[in-house]
């Protein structure tokens, strides 16, 4: 077994150096340039109205006919996919593997990734169908196949089977992963004995977490957006407060801490003494990296929560794919990354290994003391996780329903949630390896789409700002 897994591991690096070596990121960055160019900064010049229409209309009541969520609901199933533990662990490792700088590059990647995003959103809107279930279904695939023309459905099939394999490593393993590990820690901050038991508490998990999925997803579009509607917004309050608190806390460090962001971004070794040899496209390629894996931004991942939407105005949706970049990246991705580079030292981060959630639970014992910065930790990154293995159970779903039909949906579905076991004695390095590689390959052939659908996403905006009725 132990030679499989080698032989996985080292087939896997091989393949990952190439799916996220320079083209890779050249075609992600490149994509949000271009996207950006043409929508003239939409992202920026109307953020107000992006705020004010998705965020503002919360609270708004929608209703939603059979097969459909409401927009709000749209964007809690997919905020609940990208909100997970890339903007825990993932920043950790970001930092630790890419020094600090790597947050730098992390905010450009989604400031550029709010065009993506938005793109992606309005044309899965646009170019949805309904399923023999009579549900709302979209994302790459369609908009691929619907905008391009039938003689293009064979890249949407590349894209579902990149997107249906990736199910089982982002949406399934990496989570269900670090539930566990962040769960131990916690239980042994209380408990040091409960060591010895890891992979008894391991399974105990694993076996709570198959039953609230299969019970989750068995309810289809409908309970997924009901659960996800009250659990992220709770899920993200308490991880904010409390990395709110260590940064207020650490105030007096906060100037000294963004000059360490902004020189490493430029001269990583100025800042991590040259541990392992960061430079500058370690620092580059991680801050991308954990960007594009935390908010999902070009990968066509949360096209297909919103393409089940009750709007029917894809610029209006759209919106939803701005704000999801900010909340996600931008406030708590970056708080993340406060939280531990104020918290911890030096020597502590130990720059040039992967870092773990045991990291993130230290900085907030800093403040919190350790046996509750570690349950603070393990209770937000597991609320994190669920909501992200529910969201892309959905995902896994549409990719595997656009190749084979519905019935594949029940088989698919079975095989997701026993997977939840395997995931739980995985080794989580080799998830997180694995999982990176299946987030690249989906982002080509979805990429391909969006761009040559650009004139279209063009269109559709520069009509709805001048279209009167339109703007309303």
């Amino acid at each position: 077994m132990d030679q499989i897994m080698s032989a996985i591991a080292a087939g896997n690096g091989w393949l990952n150096g190439i799916v996220w070596g320079i083209p890779a990121l050249v075609l992600l960055m490149g994509a949000g340039i271009i996207l950006t160019v043409g929508l003239k900064g939409f992202q920026f010049r109307k953020f107000g109205y992006a705020m004010k229409n998705t965020i503002g209309k919360m609270f708004d009541k929608h209703e939603a006919k059979e097969g459909e969520i409401t927009p709000f609901q749209a964007l809690t199933t997919a905020l609940a996919a990208t909100v997970g533990t890339g903007n825990i662990a993932g920043i950790t490792t970001a930092v630790t593997l890419g020094g600090a700088g790597s947050i730098f590059w992390l905010w450009i990647s989604a400031l550029l990734g709010m065009a993506t995003k938005y793109s992606e959103v309005l044309l899965s809107v646009k170019f949805r169908e309904k399923n023999a279930n009579g549900d709302w279904v979209g994302g790459p695939m369609y908009y691929i196949k619907n905008g391009l023309g039938k003689n293009w459905k064979w890249l949407g099939v590349v894209f579902g089977v990149f997107g249906g394999l990736a199910s089982f490593g982002i949406g399934n393993a990496v989570q269900v992963g670090n539930i566990t590990d962040s769960i131990n820690t916690a239980i042994q901050s209380f408990v040091p004995s409960a060591a010895d038991h890891r992979m008894t508490i391991n399974v105990v998990l694993a076996v709570i977490l198959m039953i609230v999925v299969g019970i989750v997803l068995i309810g289809g579009i409908k309970r997924i957006g009901a659960v996800t509607e009250k659990l992220v917004p709770v899920m993200a309050a308490i991880y904010i407060v409390a990395c709110l608190l260590v940064v207020v806390f650490n105030i007096t460090k906060v100037p000294h801490v963004f000059g360490m962001i902004f020189q490493g971004a430029f001269s990583p070794q100025a800042v991590t003494g040259g541990a392992a040899g960061i430079g500058m496209k370690l620092c580059i390629t991680w801050g991308v990296k954990r960007g594009v894996f935390s908010n999902e931004a070009g990968l066509g991942s949360a096209p297909m929560a919103h393409a089940a939407s009750s709007e029917s105005n894809p610029v209006k949706q759209g919106l939803y794919g701005i704000f999801e970049v900010f909340m996600d990246t931008i406030v708590i991705c970056t708080l993340s990354g406060l939280t531990i580079l104020l918290a911890l030292d030096e020597a502590t981060l130990n720059y040039g290994t992967q870092g773990t959630t045991a990291l993130n639970a230290q900085a907030l014992g800093t403040v919190f003391g350790p046996k509750l910065g570690a349950l603070i930790i393990a209770i937000g990154l597991s609320l994190f996780a669920l909501s992200t293995i529910l969201s892309w159970g959905l995902y896994g779903t549409r990719c595997w329903e656009f190749i084979l039909g519905s019935k594949a949906i029940k088989p698919y579905q079975i095989i997701y949630t026993l997977v939840i076991i395997v995931s739980a004695t995985m080794n989580l390095s080799l998830a997180w390896d694995i999982a990176d590689t299946l987030n690249g390959l989906m982002a080509i052939p979805n990429l391909i789409g969006v761009l040559a659908l650009c004139p279209v996403v063009f269109k559709l905006t520069k009509e709805h700002f001048t279209g009167g009725s339109l703007r309303r």
